[in-house]
């Protein structure tokens, strides 16, 4: 199965420096992340905080969450982690 993304929560998670969200597979949860470098590589800040952060992803959720389903189909279990690199 495809993973989907119908609950539009996301949280900022300080001690990590990512942001947090979450996709379903059928009825499983799974829990993605991508870091404060991926974001910044997806619109460029000179000064951010946890505001900003959520803005990027806000307004690039097609591209986050296509480049999740990417990393979700190449791998069996998580986490999930989106890398810059991904971007």
């Amino acid at each position: 199965m495809a993973v989907h993304f119908p609950n539009e929560s996301r949280s900022y998670d300080r001690s990590r420096q990512t942001v947090m969200f979450w996709g379903y597979d059928g009825v499983i949860e799974k829990v993605f992340s991508i870091p404060v470098d991926a974001l910044l590589k997806i619109r460029k800040l000179s000064n951010y905080d946890e505001a900003s952060l959520l803005d990027i992803f806000d307004t690039n959720r097609e591209t986050i969450y296509a480049a999740a389903a990417k990393l979700y189909s190449r791998r069996s279990s998580g986490p999930y982690y989106l890398a810059a690199a991904n971007f």
